[in-house]
């Protein structure tokens, strides 16, 4: 198979190269590495199965170029910071149904039908103490990124109605690991860093959420692509447990081996403009194919925590 991995210097999308060289593949890594880094790939650039191409896919005349002869378009790619629509409101808009254009549009001229998306669990926004299902609706976003990715799921859609494409749509839970650079792990850590004594928590630290980790991902969209073949394959990605935000700060402490460190909270439900205090993930869908996450959320959690620390 021949793939083209949109975001693939990123966080997830590096490691989800990586999957698909190991097995075989052939790999095109497209990434404009304005939050990916060449670090993440150094280690295929004499591997005769991997090209990595630094553009934008805002250029749609490239996009159409680079893209030409692959199989199965991986699209990855996206505004990695969820707070940053809060100051940049065109951000979303561009990194989401823009992008997600271009690539569908080359697709199109190139002749290329199957595009694997990587959605989130932000589309769900606010939702009763329920594990949320795949046909949950309506998906009223509260974040500019959650719009965002419904626009480009919408795009995916209709493209797949339109000109026959096929799909296969992920909504990820809140992922962790090696080579993430930013979230909550990587925030504690870094607070902590300069202030032992002290930590600031954004919100009231009852923010409950399942954590995955990206080797969990990366076998779930894998799994799901080789597993279903409907034209439009929609699945959540996640795990059955979660990790209050209060419980990831004292796994930091643990981890860094500090004491007596106050926790200060900022208050309200939220740790900021758009974010969903609360959900859980009906993953029963992928689980019946057969996949199922090797880590508990309170394991990926730690798992990363460790990553992040042995990295620095």
């Amino acid at each position: 198979m021949k793939a083209f991995v949109t975001g693939g210097a990123g966080f997830i999308g590096s490691h989800l190269a990586d999957k698909l060289l190991n097995r075989g593949d052939f790999v095109t890594s497209f990434d404009n590495l304005s939050s990916g880094k060449r670090e993440f790939f150094k280690q295929h650039l004499n591997n005769d199965n991997f090209r990595f191409v630094e553009a934008d896919l805002l250029d749609l005349d490239n996009v159409k170029k680079e893209i030409k002869g692959h199989d199965v378009i991986f699209h990855i790619a996206a505004n990695p910071f969820v707070r940053l629509g809060e100051k940049q409101t065109r951000l979303d808009l561009e990194q989401g149904p823009i992008a997600t254009y271009n690539i569908l549009e080359s697709m199109r001229l190139n002749e290329i039908n199957k595009i694997v998306f990587s959605s989130s669990s932000v589309v769900y926004a606010e939702t009763p103490k329920i594990a949320i299902p795949e046909t949950y609706g309506p998906t009223l976003p509260i974040s500019l990124y959650g719009a965002g990715k419904l626009a480009a799921e919408g795009l995916i859609s209709a493209f797949c109605g339109t000109f026959d494409f096929q799909a296969w749509i992920y909504r990820f839970a809140n992922v962790v690991g090696t080579r993430g650079t930013h979230g909550v792990i990587v925030d504690f850590v870094e607070k902590l860093r300069k202030n032992p004594k002290e930590l600031e928590i954004l919100g009231d630290g009852k923010q409950q959420k399942p954590y995955l980790h990206v080797s969990d991902i990366v076998d779930g969209i894998i799994f799901g692509l080789d597993h279903s073949n409907d034209q439009i394959n929609l699945f959540n990605l996640g795990c059955d447990s979660n990790t209050t935000v209060t419980r990831i700060a004292e796994m930091v402490v643990e981890e860094m081996g500090l004491k007596d460190v106050k926790f200060n909270y900022t208050g309200g439900k939220r740790g900021w403009a758009g974010d969903v205090p609360r959900f859980q993930l009906d993953i029963s869908k992928i689980n019946k194919l057969g996949w199922k996450e090797s880590n508990t959320s309170d394991e990926a959690v730690r798992k990363a925590i460790r990553e992040v620390l042995d990295k620095e």
